[in-house]
């Protein structure tokens, strides 16, 4: 059974751009994998919590030798491995808060990106542990101008960001869809555009049956 993991991060509940979008493109994918399975997180609405002491140091310290308050602290990371682990694709959604991604976005990250867990390290440097998995970013920006040539291109640390973490924990195969502009008065032609293209990705990308 393919699976499909999605997180949105979006703090709103209700008019999220990237929810709406992730929408359309959750459905596309039902439609490739039709015995599909999705697993939702919506951690804008249940955050993740921050990494506190006991939780770095049951990252780092060996399983045998973990006390009982770091056993607990990694649980929660655990449990947000195991679902890359079982996920084919990963269907994460953005939106742009102050030059980067949500707080609760960077709480996920930190604790999803584990030596020994997601990446590991040798003489040759970094390598990801999460194989043969596609990921697709949904990205909203309030203004126009982030993406490449635009005026604020310099200031966009939310997607280089998230490819580059998604890859270095394995998915190399990552897709954003991006929609600007999505606080002026007339965001229907830009959200309607970014649906089109997320429907079109997850069409392409997403055919786990048929694979």
């Amino acid at each position: 059974m393919p699976n499909l993991l999605r997180i949105d991060t979006s703090a709103r509940m209700f008019g999220s751009h990237t929810s709406g979008i992730a929408d359309a493109a959750q459905d596309a994918w039902l439609v490739a994998n039709p015995s599909g399975r999705v697993v939702t997180r919506h951690i804008g609405e249940t955050p993740v919590p921050a990494l506190t002491e006991d939780t770095v140091a049951g990252f780092f310290t060996d399983p045998s030798l973990r006390n009982t308050e770091q056993t607990e602290a990694i649980a929660l990371s655990d449990a947000l491995i195991a679902e890359l682990f079982a996920a084919d694709m990963l269907l994460l959604t953005a939106p742009i808060y102050n030059f980067s991604v949500p707080g609760t976005l960077k709480c996920w990250i930190d604790q999803v990106t584990r030596v020994g867990e997601t990446f590991g390290m040798d003489a040759n440097g970094f390598h990801g542990l999460l194989k043969n998995k596609r990921a697709v970013v949904i990205c909203a920006y309030g203004a126009d101008g982030y993406l490449p040539s635009g005026p604020y291109a310099a200031a966009n640390f939310l997607e280089p960001y998230l490819q580059f973490i998604l890859r270095f924990i394995g998915i190399d195969d990552v897709q954003v869809v991006s929609v600007q502009g999505t606080s002026g008065p007339d965001t229907s032609a830009n959200v309607s555009a970014a649906i089109d293209t997320a429907r079109g990705v997850m069409q392409t990308m997403g055919q786990t049956d048929a694979a």
